[in-house]
């Protein structure tokens, strides 16, 4: 159950399954994320790209950014997102905590095309915390 997917961009990703003891045939030998877990990751990624683009053209000084995802699935097929929580840890100089809830804010309504798209199906809250640095 291990799959390489290439990337339009030409970059390679690979992605496993769990393994499954009672059916060894049908699982994965768990060498990498999972295909549902690089859904998650992909859009933490983009609305962090959104997030520190957006306070970085406000003249921020962002040093770092990260996103913690947690989420929950529909218990039956297709087990879609639920529930998707993104946590921000934003680290930089003086910068103020109404312009990273309003880039927050920004990437989910209007830039973020993956978490746009899985509010379809899934409810996103947020949180953040900002660190001096």
């Amino acid at each position: 159950m291990g799959f390489v997917a290439e990337t339009g961009s030409g970059h390679v990703l690979v992605m496993d399954g769990a393994p499954d003891p009672a059916r060894p045939e049908n699982g994965g030998r768990n060498l990498a994320p999972r295909p549902m877990e690089t859904v998650l990751a992909g859009a933490g990624g983009c609305t962090a790209y959104d997030v520190v683009l957006i306070l970085k053209r406000g003249r921020h000084q962002v040093e770092r950014c990260s996103v913690k995802v947690t989420s929950e699935r529909a218990e039956k097929d297709p087990k879609v997102f639920t529930k998707i929580h993104l946590h921000f840890t934003v680290a930089g100089k003086g910068v103020p905590a109404p312009a990273v809830e309003r880039a927050i804010q920004l990437s989910h309504e209007t830039y973020c095309s993956a978490t746009i798209m899985l509010a379809k199906t899934a409810e996103i809250t947020t949180s953040y915390e900002l660190i001096e640095a």
